[in-house]
């Protein structure tokens, strides 16, 4: 039964963090991607000052997007492959 809910906690885990990768980038909801604290503080900090640039530029958002996506095939991939993850996890219990 823990290793049934574990791979439904990674499925929704990787689904989530994969809608948020892929909507983060390009939607105002969660704030303007290239005015964020953090990041200026890292430029700031660092003294490069490009890394704000980089950040802000559509290559990088589209690499972020890009891992959202990869996210939500790994979650699809779980889904196919639930009965398989489970057994794998429930060899690997017995084991140890």
């Amino acid at each position: 039964m823990v290793e049934r809910l574990t791979v439904i906690f990674f499925i929704i885990l990787c689904l989530l963090l994969g809608m948020y990768l892929i909507l983060a980038p390009w939607d105002m909801l969660f704030g303007q991607w290239s005015n964020n604290y953090l990041l200026a503080f890292v430029a700031d900090k660092s003294g490069i000052p490009a890394i704000h640039k980089a950040v802000a530029s559509t290559w990088f958002r589209g690499a972020v997007t890009g891992l959202g996506v990869l996210n939500i095939l790994i979650a699809v991939w779980e889904v196919f492959n639930f009965n398989k993850s489970v057994r794998l996890l429930q060899a690997d219990s017995e084991r140890s």
